[in-house]
């Protein structure tokens, strides 16, 4: 059985599509179709049911999901496991949104040119479903921010940056009260759905502010640009670089304490990749070191 028809099927489910897959992939639906076909003969029983120009995945399908996932894993595991050298590999990690641009190019920078021959794959995500991946063991590690409950025993987490509340204001509000421009202005509220957004949620409510809310968003680059265009003030994390070019911003602290989003390296205990975990967490906290935000 080719390995990769079930790379394919596995594409196929987790995208809803045999075109959303195919561009994944790089090949044609017409190539992804022939493969799912070829790889449902070989098993004797239909994985996928198509329904126009979407697929949903059958009985027989479901029960060899998660062991072709397991099968992908153990495939990619091969050149680790053959090279005792931690040098060597696939690693395979996740991010969110604002570490994929801010954080991780210049920890990769550093994995790039100290070890060649590792392979890097980057699954992009929110917190709590990249949680859920390291623990599952899809993924050796993930950049995160830090979980509001107990991580399980196999798995670890520490600490690469914390990032204050600022209210985000357009330039010529500089030097004007933060909390008044909360009160007082329109706000663009960073997502409650989200960690950091009930973190700002949960500020306004120590502070007594009713804002008066206008739109409600989890992209902290959008936010700044609306920022911009004056549509509002935002109470946002002071976010790493980098930012949209072009904005004429203040960042204004605020004047009651509060605690920071902190953002950091879970990983799994338990990865056969455990030394390749290692020296992405040494390279993260050099980067981390090294790494001074834009003014």
């Amino acid at each position: 059985m080719d390995t990769q028809f079930l790379h394919t099927f596995v594409a196929v489910v987790d995208h809803g599509s045999m075109a959303a897959a195919a561009r994944l992939l790089n090949i044609t639906p017409a190539a992804v179709a022939q493969q799912i076909r070829t790889l449902e003969r070989e098993i004797g029983a239909p994985l996928i049911a198509r329904a126009g120009r979407t697929v949903n995945v059958t009985e027989a399908g479901s029960r060899i999901l998660q062991r072709a996932r397991d099968v992908l894993r153990d495939v990619a595991d091969l050149s680790t496991v053959a090279n005792d050298d931690a040098t060597a590999g696939e690693l395979r990690l996740g991010a969110g949104t604002n570490a994929l641009t801010g954080m991780l190019p210049d920890i990769l920078a550093r994995m790039v040119e100290k070890f060649p021959r590792i392979k890097v794959f980057i699954k992009p995500g929110y917190s709590p479903e990249l949680y859920r991946s390291v623990e599952g063991g899809e993924l050796d590690a993930a950049i995160v921010l830090q979980a509001p409950f107990a991580l399980p025993k196999t798995c670890d987490w520490e600490l690469l940056r914390e990032e204050p509340l600022v209210v985000l204001a357009p330039a010529a509000m500089a030097g004007r009260d933060p909390h008044e421009l909360l009160a007082s202005e329109p706000l663009i509220r960073y997502d409650r759905s989200q960690w950091g957004g009930r973190q700002a949620d949960q500020y306004l409510r120590s502070a007594g502010i009713t804002p008066r809310e206008r739109f409600e968003l989890n992209a902290l680059n959008a936010i700044a640009v609306m920022v911009d265009r004056g549509l509002g003030v935002s109470l946002v994390p002071d976010w790493a670089r980098p930012w949209p070019e072009g904005l004429h911003l203040v960042r204004l602290p605020l004047p009651r304490p509060f605690e920071p989003r902190r953002i950091g390296i879970v990983w799994s205990r338990s990865t056969i990749r455990i030394r390749l975990v290692t020296a992405f967490l040494h390279e993260s906290r050099v980067a981390m070191a090294a790494h001074v935000d834009a003014p």
